[in-house]
């Protein structure tokens, strides 16, 4: 399986998402195409004749991440596939709901991990500005699920509108991000992954023409302890489980694997902002390896001076509006999308973070991700035919 996506020089600039083409932005709309519409050239052809099609989504596995272990992936290597790119950032919540929606964070507005909130952001009024965790619909002020409506943040039905089942853990089921990206699908709840292969199995057997299913154990793995053996086991324990649902595939079917983005390993090397930049930062957004600045009034042009002197050497260091002209979200923002984004953005190249004191619960991962570099942003699009 050669990647046909080529890895970006090390002194080189940020791997641009492939909007429109092989990026995981297409792949629903392209499983999803109307009869008589053409196989797009980047989709593998073994789907061209599938009648049913699970898509699984194995959060926290980039391209290079299976390649370099690939010993214990031995399933996963077998499949008929390709390297395609996330999307920007490459972080869960944009990278989730631009599969499930199709579209760009530029169109769904998802445009981060942690997002400002503001009457000017497409969200309520609030007292004071505050910042969202979008995964836990959350700011430091407490939930956020009646005042931040996930219907308002996020309009778009899942699946192009389509009645798809989504098959993803139980727990998910009642969260403002699950509402925010998978709006109008058919919840199927799983408890343990073993449950994941018996319910797509059931809606296979029912016939089920699309069937999407989210597994989030290596990412919750790679944050915890890195990208050492604890990642290498769950890599295996994952490896079975495809295994498991290819022999579940009944004939006709085809199941599609590829992942919201890869993982570096940064450990300790994490940058609290110092006063040089706090002076001029009235709050943070973002995560670790694509942190947005937000500035004071008057200050912006002074901070993106003092972010590329401070940090330029392990970071793209933009102000919002050269990354909205480079097409790092898939075209121009609304401006209520546009204010969800800082003023400054601190991309690391590097494997370091830039920690946002505000947001303790970020300080201790041990793998990351949110940049663009390669690692990051190629994942695996991988296919099995029902044998």
């Amino acid at each position: 399986m050669p990647a046909v996506v080529a890895d970006e020089p090390a002194a080189g600039g940020p791997v641009l998402p492939a909007y429109g083409g092989p990026c995981i932005g297409s792949l629903v709309p392209a499983l999803l195409r109307q009869p008589g519409e053409p196989v797009p050239p980047w989709l593998p052809a073994e789907l061209a004749d599938a009648r049913q099609v699970v898509l699984l989504v194995l959060d926290g596995i980039g391209w290079h991440n299976l390649h370099d272990l690939a010993a214990a992936a031995p399933t996963l290597l077998s499949g008929v596939g390709r390297a395609i790119t996330s999307v920007a950032p490459t972080t869960t919540a944009t990278a989730l709901s631009s599969i499930a929606l199709g579209l760009t964070p530029a169109e769904h507005g998802v445009v981060g991990y942690r997002i400002r909130l503001g009457p000017d952001t497409g969200t309520p009024p609030v007292d004071s500005e505050q910042v969202m965790n979008v995964l836990r619909w959350r700011s430091e002020r407490g939930d956020l699920r009646r005042l931040v409506r996930a219907e308002a943040f996020q309009p778009r039905p899942a699946f192009r509108g389509r009645q798809a089942q989504a098959v993803t853990r139980a727990e998910f089921a009642s969260t403002g991000f699950t509402a925010a990206h998978l709006g109008g699908a058919r919840l199927v709840g799983w408890a343990v992954p073993s449950t994941m292969v018996v319910e797509t199995r059931r809606l296979l057997a029912a016939g089920e023409p699309f069937v999407y299913a989210y597994y989030d154990g290596l990412d919750k793995v790679a944050h915890q302890y890195g990208l050492g053996e604890h990642y290498v086991a769950e890599l295996v324990a994952v490896d079975r489980l495809v295994a498991d649902l290819v022999a579940a595939l009944p004939p006709g079917a085809a199941l599609v694997i590829t992942s919201d983005h890869g993982q570096v390993e940064v450990g300790a090397n994490t940058r609290l902002p110092g006063p040089e930049l706090l002076a001029a930062t009235a709050l943070l957004s973002g995560e670790g390896r694509f942190r947005w600045l937000h500035a004071r009034p008057g200050a912006a042009a002074d901070l993106l001076d003092v972010a590329e002197a401070l940090h330029g050497s392990e970071a793209w260091v933009r102000s919002r509006e050269q990354i909205v002209d480079e097409g790092w979200f898939g075209g121009p923002l609304p401006s209520a999308l546009a204010a969800r984004l800082g003023d400054v953005a601190l991309v690391a190249h590097q494997p370091v973070a830039f920690l946002d004191p505000a947001d303790t619960g970020e300080t201790r991962l041990a793998s990351r991700h949110g940049s663009l570099t390669a690692v990051e942003m190629l994942v695996p699009l991988l296919v099995w035919p029902a044998s």
